[in-house]
């Protein structure tokens, strides 16, 4: 007899800031592995597969990140979010889940994501801010990093902020909305008193793509680039070396919008 098969969407959220990105890898330690071996304790079996919508690189952090959970045979029992959030790491939260049909597929659900880059300039951040929050010491020119952040709103082909693109990968981008903005999002005793975020919308991006951008800005607030030069970088007309990747920890995916299943 062939068993019934239950779909989960599982809401979750994690400090990615211990942990080697999402996906499974063999010996490391990841948000994905952990979250597997916490259903399989709270099931009491291993017959079931989750799958995300997305990946995060290690460092990486979601404030709202979505999970399908497909279970055969039984369905989960009413106190299954509570059980899970008293066996889960401390550093990773599970926020809400919703039955969803068959059909449902996590990864074509969302049609935008948010992610913010988080930092901020002038001086030695506090340690316990860098989970969340990249430091510079040097001084940047906020204004012209602003002007330039909206250069990358439209649709791009954005080769030059793809890591190591083969000749099959797609580059051309739409973002819906690029901007840096004063940090609103996460407040702390021990963040500085001034900080910021960029704020990047769209429906996906490429492997750390976002920290590409992040790294070309902070170059050009530092003076090593000009406007003109982030101008012509984007674009496939010409090619050119990115120096800097911004640090995996300032970046946290905040939000995602989905079609309700």
């Amino acid at each position: 007899m062939r068993s019934e098969r239950h779909c989960y969407l599982l809401e979750i959220q994690y400090l990615g800031f211990r942990y080697h990105g999402w996906q499974k890898q063999p010996g490391l330690k990841t948000v994905e592995l952990m979250l597997s071996r916490t259903v399989s304790f709270v099931l009491g079996h291993s017959n079931f597969k989750i799958l995300a919508s997305g990946r995060t690189d290690a460092m990486v952090s979601s404030a709202h990140g979505l999970v399908e959970l497909f279970l055969d045979d039984l369905p989960l029992t009413a106190d299954f979010l509570e059980n899970m959030n008293h066996n889960l790491p401390t550093d990773i939260r599970l926020l809400d889940l919703h039955p969803v049909d068959a059909s449902f597929n996590v990864i074509d659900a969302p049609y935008s994501k948010t992610y913010i880059y988080l930092f901020a300039h002038g001086q030695k951040i506090h340690p316990f801010a860098a989970p969340l929050m990249t430091g510079l010491t040097d001084r940047l020119n906020i204004e012209l990093m602003q002007q330039a952040a909206l250069l990358f709103q439209g649709k791009h082909d954005l080769v030059n902020y793809v890591y190591k693109p083969n000749p099959e990968t797609r580059t051309v981008v739409e973002i819906e909305s690029c901007s840096i903005l004063p940090n609103e999002y996460y407040q702390a005793s021990f963040f500085p008193e001034e900080s910021f975020a960029l704020q990047v919308i769209g429906k996906g991006f490429k492997r750390q793509q976002i920290r590409l951008m992040m790294g070309a800005l902070f170059d050009l607030g530092m003076g090593k680039y000009d406007l003109e030069f982030i101008k012509t970088s984007i674009g496939r007309s010409n090619r050119v070396h990115l120096d800097r990747i911004a640090p995996a920890s300032g970046l946290i995916l905040q939000s995602i919008r989905y079609q309700a299943p």
